[in-house]
């Protein structure tokens, strides 16, 4: 038995009773507002996570049309049911090790419930999803523009000619709507298209000619800004290919 089945496993064991009473969907909807900036309910819309559309029974990291699914997900054997919902919901990184889902997870056991009923009802095939995506943003736009405020601000921009290895862009390739960045310590990172920025810097502060910088954005950990010297290096670097 895989190491994340027992892990599932122990962790639906300690959520029996978080699922003993069914959840308020109206209630959930409104929850859905922290959910949907990620999470889109239409069929193939994919954003920074993959669409919940049909999501009851499937494998996770199954999706044919999302393509930034960790490894840890994609081997983990998890069926999407009630169950292993709710404990993905309550602590991502228990459930799945190193998986690449940038939230720490819900531990009221009632807003648990309630989301999941609202999602299994928005999620089903021939659900009216733009009305439950609807219903689901409303609110959003103040609240991710409170966060921006709270982004605002800050202090020195940081040189980006002396950066570790992990802020030096080695290579970009696309595909779909992936970018997937490589750094100079090697490893590769998966952002939605919509994620990633391309900035250009020729101030004495900037990347070297042809070192583009990495720099990370936002409050969740899923948005970068990639830095060049000048535009023209932009096309240059990022290649195409699936």
């Amino acid at each position: 038995m895989g190491k994340f089945v027992i892990i599932a496993l122990v962790t639906f064991a300690s959520l029996s009773s978080a699922l003993a009473e069914p959840g308020d969907a109206s209630r959930g909807q409104q929850d859905f507002r922290a959910c949907a900036p990620c999470h889109s309910l239409e069929p193939d819309r994919n954003m920074t996570g993959p669409s919940l559309a049909n999501l009851w029974g499937r494998k996770a990291g199954s999706l044919p049309s999302f393509d930034r699914y960790s490894d840890a997900l994609k081997s983990s054997g998890i069926i999407w049911d009630d169950r292993a919902l709710d404990g993905w919901l309550t602590d991502p990184q228990r459930m799945v090790p190193d998986n690449d889902m940038p939230f720490e997870g819900i531990k009221d056991a009632r807003v648990r419930a309630d989301l999941l009923a609202f999602l299994k009802e928005a999620t089903k095939p021939g659900a009216a999803q733009q009305t439950a995506q609807q219903g689901g943003m409303k609110g959003v736009g103040g609240m991710m523009g409170g966060m921006g405020g709270m982004m605002g601000g800050g202090g020195r921009d940081p040189n980006l000619k002396s950066l570790e290895p992990s802020k030096r862009v080695k290579a970009i390739t696309h595909c779909r709507d992936t970018y997937r960045v490589t750094t100079a310590d090697e490893k590769t990172r998966a952002f939605w298209e919509r994620n990633l920025r391309f900035m250009t810097d020729s101030g004495k502060d900037g990347p070297e000619s042809g070192a583009p910088a990495i720099m990370p954005a936002g409050m969740m950990g899923d948005r970068a800004a990639v830095i060049f010297a000048a535009p023209e290096e932009i096309n240059k670097l990022i290649e195409a290919r699936c």
